[in-house]
């Protein structure tokens, strides 16, 4: 099956401060590569070395893709989010407070007309996350 997962670029350095961010918010596993530990490290300078080549947060059946090397500088609020489904109340107000950390909420969380708790936060790396836990089914409408 194709599945889609988010890959977010960072600026100045900060993939590993960020990543470990998340796993600390949302759990996972979580692995990296350095610029010097790939292949195409002999063509990279000096100063790019520790920079992260790739990073993934592995939890359950979704992956976090996350990297320092990218072609041009990463524009803040680039036009995408990460919407995350949570499975519980808990668990969708404990991942939006650790979110929120030297964040700017949006939207708190808070009961929503689709019958879910829904909040929107960008996090302090400039991400913005949609978190959602729908407590009641969600009727379908056909057209």
């Amino acid at each position: 099956m194709t599945k889609i997962n988010p890959f977010i670029r960072f600026n100045d350095g900060k993939c590993v401060e960020a990543m470990n961010f998340y796993k600390e918010c949302l759990g996972g596993e979580l692995e990296f590569m350095t610029v010097k530990e790939s292949p195409v490290a002999k063509d990279m300078s000096d100063d790019k070395q520790d920079l992260i080549m790739h990073s993934t947060l592995k939890k359950g059946d979704w992956i976090l893709v996350g990297s320092d090397m990218m072609r041009d500088r990463a524009i803040i609020g680039d036009s995408v989010g990460i919407s995350l489904e949570c499975e519980s109340e808990e668990e969708i107000r404990k991942i939006f407070e650790k979110l929120s950390e030297d964040g700017d909420v949006f939207m708190p969380v808070d009961d929503t007309f689709w019958g879910a708790l829904f909040g929107l936060v960008t996090d302090k790396y400039g991400v913005e996350w949609m978190l959602n836990f729908q407590k009641t089914p969600v009727k379908k409408i056909i057209l």
